[in-house]
């Protein structure tokens, strides 16, 4: 079984700053590819920043500038920072990743976090 489990979500003011964290556990052979993806309501889920397991990332454009993706292998561990956060950032993120296990690859899923931007 594996899990990732989300936290640092929560309620911050415009111009304001959060850190995500997602950790998988279970039993993991290896994590390849980790990134985060949002929901605003009635909106898909989009993209927002992925990191392989060599450190290279990519960002929606949205995000560039304002939001730093990181891991950390040891831990198996995603991390999100944002900064200059708008009112347009508020969503449920989730953080998704592929995981080896018994040689078979699949990506799983976060539960998500509630991140809102207001004042």
């Amino acid at each position: 079984q594996v899990q990732l489990v989300e936290s640092g979500g929560g309620l911050v003011q415009p111009g304001g700053s959060l850190r995500l964290s997602c950790a998988a556990s279970g039993s993991i052979f290896s994590v390849g590819s980790m990134g985060w993806y949002r929901q605003a309501p009635g909106k898909e889920r989009d993209l927002v920043a992925t990191v392989t397991s060599g450190g290279t990332t990519n960002y929606a454009d949205s995000v560039k500038g304002r939001f730093t993706i990181s891991r950390d292998n040891a831990k198996n561990t995603v991390y999100l920072q944002m900064n200059s956060l708008t009112p347009e950032d508020t969503a449920v993120y989730y953080c998704n990743a592929r995981i080896t296990r018994w040689g078979i690859s699949n990506v799983y899923w976060g539960q998500g976090t509630q991140v809102t931007v207001s004042s």
